[in-house]
């Protein structure tokens, strides 16, 4: 009998410790912060090549990313055959238990790998090497995982204790352990049975189900419900809100492994992975694995430095010149700079919470928004106008709408636009400008083959983007 491994890519964090790149609306999975490729795309493209990988994957991902992952997915050329879009967060275990249904409602039983989205991992070839491992326990019906080789105390991390050998670097997991304090940790790096718990977990569909039925059924009966409850949208499968609502929120960890590793000693294992990995927590994690100076530093962008070592330096915008700095983080963005010590950057999220409790919506997105259709970037906000430079994707259509408070001014600078203004239907080209008056429907196309680049004037009494009412719209929003 064939073995297919369907790969299940978790994409529901926020990232708040990446702050002011990872926002709420455009976490840190979504962000190219190693390489050209964000870290969704590297999740998926270093199982190119591996034997029996299915073409297709499957991605539990926010409501609110939904666009941008289908994206990111076209980008790569993968395909999604289930892209799940949870209505709420309910940790790893309900998430998992969807892909499960959602696979043996396909009428297969593949032997699911669950990596979370926002992992480093630099040897590509060990990794796959250890993943056959895993493939051939996980077919045996066992669930396993895959404990990193610590390289120090680390406080912040779960542990797995190794017990009997199984094969080359194949372990039955002897004890799941919480963080530990520092003296623990260190005692747990001395005796070498120890691994970091990475998250990333192989087992057939059908035997998480068994097992999840057996330990926490209730998650299985909520999330059964939450799933026939769902529907289909577009390329998506959202899944029922209020059944999913009620869904007990555990992880894989806790809902199952270390209760299967209590019942029994042969069904769960641990597979070591020593590949260069990294679950990129804070900006001195993205420090540690970058591509460094001589004199220590991290720099991307537009950065020089004078005097400065063992430093991250980010420009997304503006030229950063760091002089005399050590041990320092800076991260800028269009509306935000984070500078930090390197030792302190654990606190980030205070600033976001401190953001939340003032009203401001700097933790929500980029100032460079994206939609399904394109993107936008307000590049100047006055009392009473706002201008926007707007780029609509080839095929982008924006939906049919109208504003009560505002109008607006489109001037094309290159490409040209498809306009519904009202009753009329016309052409705008390079150069080119047309005018929405307040409280007509209009709607915007890019029917051409380049990206449709314009410059958007609004002026009103009220420029908010709640102020659109939608009459038509292909992505369903």
């Amino acid at each position: 009998m064939s073995i297919t491994v369907k790969p299940v890519i978790l994409s529901g964090g926020s990232g708040t410790r990446l702050w002011p790149l990872s926002r709420q609306l455009h976490p840190k999975q979504l962000l190219p912060l190693v390489g050209e490729q964000t870290l969704l795309q590297n999740t998926i493209t270093r199982l190119e090549n591996f034997p029996d990988v299915s073409d297709s994957v499957m991605i539990i991902c926010n409501d609110a990313h939904r666009f941008l992952v289908a994206e990111q997915l076209r980008e790569i050329n993968v395909k999604a055959d289930a892209l799940l879009l949870e209505p709420v967060g309910r940790n790893t275990a309900p998430a998992l238990t969807l892909a499960a249904i959602a696979n043996r409602e396909a009428g297969v039983d593949d032997i699911l790998l669950v990596m979370p989205a926002d992992h480093v991992i630099k040897d590509v070839k060990t990794f796959q090497q250890i993943l056959t491992q895993g493939t051939a326990l996980a077919a045996q019906g066992m669930l396993v995982t895959f404990g990193i080789v610590p390289t120090k105390a680390e406080t912040g991390y779960g542990y797995i204790k190794q017990g009997k050998l199984i094969k080359d670097k194949s372990f039955i997991i002897d004890q799941f352990v919480e963080k530990p304090d520092e003296k623990t940790a260190q005692k747990y790096l001395d005796s070498g049975e120890f691994l970091w718990n990475s998250g990333m977990f192989m087992m057939k569909s059908s035997i998480w189900l068994e097992q999840i039925g057996q330990h926490a059924p209730a998650i299985l009966t909520a999330c059964k419900k939450a799933y026939s409850n769902g529907k289909a949208e577009l390329d998506f499968y959202r899944i029922d809100e209020e059944a999913f609502t009620a869904c007990p929120s555990d992880s894989i960890d806790y809902a199952v492994a270390e209760k299967m590793v209590a019942d029994s000693a042969t069904k769960a294992a641990v597979v070591r992975l020593d590949a260069g990995w990294s679950d990129v927590g804070a900006w001195s994690e993205l420090w540690n694995i970058g591509d460094k100076d001589e004199a220590g530093n991290v720099k991307q962008g537009d950065v020089v430095t004078i005097d400065s070592e063992n430093s991250m330096l980010i420009s997304d915008h503006r030229l950063i010149a760091a002089v005399g700095l050590k041990d320092i983080v800076v991260i800028e963005t269009a509306d935000a700079i984070l500078v930090a010590h390197r030792d302190q950057v654990q606190d980030v999220k205070q600033v976001v919470e401190w953001i939340k409790s003032e009203g401001r919506d700097e933790h929500l997105n980029h100032r460079c928004v994206y939609r399904p259709w394109g993107h936008y970037d307000s590049i100047d906000v006055g009392e009473r106008y706002q201008v926007k430079r707007i780029t609509v994707n080839p095929g982008g259509v924006l939906s049919l709408q109208m504003h009560h408070h505002r109008a607006e001014h489109w001037i094309v600078v290159s490409g040209t636009a498809k306009v519904t203004r009202g009753d009329e239907t016309f052409l705008v080209s390079e150069n080119e400008s047309t005018f929405i008056p307040l409280g007509t429907k209009h709607r915007l196309e890019n029917t051409g083959t380049i990206p449709l680049e314009m410059i958007e004037v609004q002026s009103g009494s009220y420029l908010g983007e709640d102020d659109i009412v939608r009459f038509e719209d292909i992505y369903g929003r």
